[in-house]
């Protein structure tokens, strides 16, 4: 860690007053700093935090390709809080002049981080070692990272997969974060990022999100579903098969109340007990999600059952038919629960982790745990729309740290039928027809 001192004249500051006083470090912020509002993010931070700054040297970018520079004193009045406020800005690009390696610490138990331990955000991040930056790979909020010291190469690591002997980079000293910038062709729903609202236009935000299912299709991306049981108790279940069978859906997040219902209706033709039709219970219908767990367990799991000609339609029959590939994680309310849920958490989140590294589209419906969960997983270079009736699910996302998450506070069923409409509009377009 390099020392700070109170040294009102230290480094290229000559023109600092004395009276000042403090603990002072010049930090450099490079790229689209202006237009992404990366400067006066890290700006705001530091007064936020009680620091003080003066920007001793910027130059702003002439056109949209072109990346600014600023130079920026920051200063405090402790030592302490100099460091904290280094740290802050450090995670939005802000990286110190004076440059050093990283600083590797030794885990000395399994499953811990040393204390002290750098702890990762979504964004894209390096290290640096030998003077070199390197990238680190498989970027995920809340971890630590791993450096392999024969070669250098760095990767983000769960608390969880530590091992004795792992080399673990602590502080913030060679480490940098590299922001994600506003791009000159914006995705068509970056409108959505403004506060979560009920009065956002929903045809046009729907229109958008087609629009990026079929992009993502047709340019070789992945798009991942993470989705509730109200997918299936609003009716929309068949939205969401009609998407499956085109094509636009690679990966599908759930926990055991989706699967369950949906094989409930596709079994017995309620959901909860009540027949969708008509919006009425039907006699002992509260056993139908029971006998429809039941019946899975009892032929093995819901691949077989599809084999075995008994599950003949819905979302998990879709699945399997189209080689979707589905992941059900459970909670400790599950009934059964089905035998392709898996029950230990920390190896559905290891699952699910493995399973996302390719996904560069998200949409999530009506799920606030797992949209959270999964949204923890992400980096922040995937695209993730959360739709859900109440608007603090993507409150909760953003609050943790999933910023790049856009909203749309709607109901589910007009959602997905809508968007159902939209993508296959598009798609014929697409076909000229």
């Amino acid at each position: 860690m390099t020392h700070r001192h109170a040294d009102p004249t230290r480094g290229a500051a000559p023109t600092a007053l004395p009276e000042l006083g403090g603990f002072v470090d010049d930090v450099e912020v490079r790229g689209h700093i202006i237009d992404s509002l990366i400067l006066p993010k890290i700006l705001d931070i530091i007064t936020q935090s009680g620091g003080t700054f003066r920007i001793k040297k910027i130059t702003i970018g002439q056109a949209r390709v072109d990346p600014s520079f600023a130079l920026i004193e920051v200063r405090a009045e402790t030592e302490t809080r100099l460091q904290e406020i280094l740290a802050a800005i450090g995670d939005h690009g802000a990286v110190p002049t004076d440059l050093q390696d990283c600083t590797l610490v030794e885990a000395d138990i399994d499953g811990a981080f040393p204390e002290g331990f750098y702890s990762t955000t979504n964004q894209r991040t390096e290290v640096r070692r030998g003077g070199h930056w390197y990238e680190v790979a498989l970027q995920e909020m809340d971890c630590g990272v791993v450096i392999d010291p024969s070669t250098n190469e760095a990767r983000c690591i769960a608390m969880t997969e530590v091992r004795r002997g792992d080399q673990l980079v602590c502080g913030h000293a060679g480490v940098r974060v590299i922001p994600p910038e506003r791009s000159a062709d914006r995705h068509g729903f970056e409108f959505m990022n403004s506060a979560v609202s009920t009065e956002k236009p929903k045809g046009t935000a729907i229109r958008e999100i087609a629009r990026e299912l079929v992009r993502t299709r047709t340019g070789g991306g992945k798009t991942l579903i993470v989705g509730g049981p109200a997918i299936v108790h609003t009716g929309s279940g068949e939205h969401l098969c009609r998407l499956i069978r085109a094509g636009y859906i690679d990966k599908l997040f759930a926990g055991n109340a989706l699967a369950t219902h949906d094989i409930e209706q596709s079994l017995f033709g309620t959901s909860l007990g009540v027949r969708l039709e008509e919006g009425i219970s039907v006699e002992a219908g509260h056993e139908h999600h029971l006998r429809s767990i039941n019946r899975i367990r009892r032929l093995g799991g819901i691949r077989k059952a599809v084999e075995q000609g008994v599950l003949k339609s819905g979302i998990m029959y879709e699945c399997v038919r189209h080689n979707v590939d589905f992941l059900l994680a459970g909670s400790i309310r599950d009934d059964g629960p089905l035998p392709d849920v898996i029950t230990d958490a920390l190896v559905a989140q290891q699952e699910m982790r493995s399973r996302i590294r390719d996904v560069t589209f998200c949409l999530m419906i009506a799920t606030t745990l797992h949209s959270v969960a999964v949204g923890n997983l992400l980096p922040a270079w995937v695209k993730v729309v959360c739709v859900d009736i109440n608007p603090s699910t993507v409150i909760k996302l953003n609050d943790r740290g999933s910023f790049q998450t856009v909203g749309l506070v709607t109901d589910v069923e007009p959602f997905l039928r809508a968007l159902v409409q939209d993508v296959e509009e598009l798609a014929a377009e697409r076909r000229g027809t």
